[in-house]
Order: structure tokens, then sequence, then C-alpha cells
């Protein structure tokens, strides 16, 4: 099986799509008592809806906020998540609201760790078969009388860019927080035994904002000429 990471494009292309948008919900950044490390993530589950939550309101402003009230906000979201779903200090939820104009290619990345279908690519990639989609339409308004309809596919994590090809000295994940701090590597490789045997898509536990794809997912990509998305083939030995 051959690998490829998917990434904002950086070559011309026809597409002039652009958006400004924002989640609803996301849990807070924290100050970490075990590494002293305040952060926060890029990690996103646009599927997952916190409407019903009693407290949804605590979840609507971005923040920093200590371990235990991040903690404590996490496990109200934990039941609503999919199988084998992650959460990280600042994880968002709910679809992308705001505004967007241009014209959107088939396949679209941006920033480099969300991808977008267009409404016709979706149909044409299910009857594909193309395993791990999970689409959410984007709430995007349109300048024009003839919107497009984008849909964010939410990327599970699983999976791990390989452990020898990160810096030397880089630390184990912290035990509280599960931050990992390294410089993504410029040489990598994927941890061939950690991969999913039953996704075409997908994110990295310890490299999230990468997103991986089978060789079939290309393939479905380069069948419909050109996308906004860039394709680099990466080693999984």
């Amino acid at each position: 099986m051959r690998y490829f990471e998917l990434r904002e494009s950086t070559d011309a292309t026809p597409w002039t799509g652009e958006f400004r948008a924002r989640r609803q919900w996301g849990l807070p950044g924290v100050a970490c008592p075990t590494c002293h490390v305040e952060w926060s993530g890029v990690l996103s589950h646009p599927a997952v809806d916190l409407s019903r939550l009693a407290e949804r309101q605590a979840f609507e402003t971005p923040r920093l906020e200590p371990y235990a009230e991040y903690a404590r906000l996490a496990e109200q979201v934990r039941p609503l998540l999919p199988p084998g779903a992650m959460l990280q200090p600042g994880c968002t939820f709910g679809p992308l609201r705001g505004t967007a104009q241009g014209r959107f290619g088939p396949v679209t990345v941006f920033p480099s760790w969300e991808i977008f279908l267009r409404e016709d690519t979706l149909t044409s990639f299910r009857a594909g078969l193309l395993r791990g989609l999970v689409p959410v339409q984007a709430e995007l308004s349109f300048p024009t009388k003839d919107p497009q309809q984008l849909h964010e596919l939410q990327l599970i994590p699983i999976g791990r860019l390989h452990e020898a090809c990160l810096p030397v000295g880089t630390p184990p994940p912290c035990a509280t927080c599960g931050r990992q701090g390294f410089r993504m590597p410029s040489q990598r490789w994927l941890d061939a035994d950690s991969l999913p045997a039953d996704l075409d898509i997908f994110r990295l536990e310890n490299a999230v904002t990468l997103i991986i794809a089978t060789e079939r997912f290309v393939e479905a990509i380069r069948a419909l000429g050109p996308s906004d998305v860039g394709i680099v083939e990466i080693d999984a030995p």
C-alpha cells in the first residue's frame, strides 16, 4: 500500500475560492501543571454537536484555563465523540460557519490540516466506495446567487509518524496534557504497523496536522482533474 500527504497547494491553480470561518464550540487551551506549557492545538471534530450540553456556553469563547477545568469540560464532550476519536486542548467542534467567495476546486486543502470536497466530488467518492468519508457541510455564505456546497471531512487521528524520524531528544507525551512538542521533521515516514487497514484518509495521532491518504484516494482526486491540493508520497516501510 502506498500513502500520500495531502497538503495546501503551493502551485498555481485555476481555483479562486477562499473563506473566513470558525466553529461555534471549542475546548479551552491549557496551562499544564506538569510540563508547564501553555498551549492549544488545531484538532477539530466538525460532526460533533454540543448544542444539547447544559454548559454549552462554556465552549463558545476561546481562552486558556488551568488543566483541571479543561479536563472537566473534556469529560462532558467525550461521550459525544465517534469511536477512536481523541481530544486535545483547543479542540473545536461543529461545522465551519462564515463567508466565502470565488470558485473552489473538486478538492481543497486549506488550511493545511483541513480538507474540503465539492458536492459533486463527494458524490463521486461515495460511488467509488472510498473508506473514511465523514462529510460535514460547511455553513458558508457566498456573495453570489450561485453558492457552492463544500463538505469538510472529519478525520480520525489514527496511525503515527515513525519514532525514528522524530528529532533526537524528543520527549515522550506529557503524562497530564498529552503534549509532545517537536519540530516537524522534513524527512518523515510512517509507522506501518500503526496504520489503519479500513480507511483511505485519516490524520496521525502524533502529528494531527498531517492528512494522510491511500493510493486509492489519490487516484480518485487525480481522476477529477486539477484540484487545490498538494500531493506528496510518504514512505511506510
